[in-house]
């Protein structure tokens, strides 16, 4: 399984940004893949899921309304939109996938993980 981010930058407050994950080496079943955030000295989040199945997504709550998780099947790629970005949302993130049958919402319930992109929002 491979996962490469990309798209992170600098912009301003805001102002949108297009994350991109290119996966490989996803074929299992109840595959959910998702976007985390870690900022500095701060624990690793959620920010949203998608469900391969069914392309069912959750976001967390700072998320919705803001941040839209997507998928291309073809592509293979998983994409995160985020819109009226503000400085808080400044962090590493980072895609990962996961086998689970519920919607899995703990970074530890994700075995792969990309390398992460940073993203920072200038006030």
């Amino acid at each position: 399984v491979l996962l490469v981010e990309s798209g992170g930058g600098l912009v301003q407050t805001g102002g949108s940004l297009r994350l991109s994950c290119a996966t490989s080496g996803l074929t299992f079943s109840l595959l959910h893949t998702a976007w985390f955030r870690q900022g500095s000295g701060k624990d690793r989040e959620l920010v949203a899921t998608i469900r391969w199945s069914d392309d069912e997504t959750y976001s967390a709550d700072f998320a919705k309304g803001r941040f839209v998780i997507s998928r291309d099947k073809v592509k293979k790629m998983v994409y995160l939109d985020m819109n009226n970005l503000v400085p808080e949302d400044t962090a590493v993130y980072f895609c990962a996938a996961a086998r689970s049958m519920d919607i899995p919402k703990n970074q530890y319930d994700y075995s792969f993980w990309g390398q992460g992109t940073q993203v920072t929002v200038s006030s």
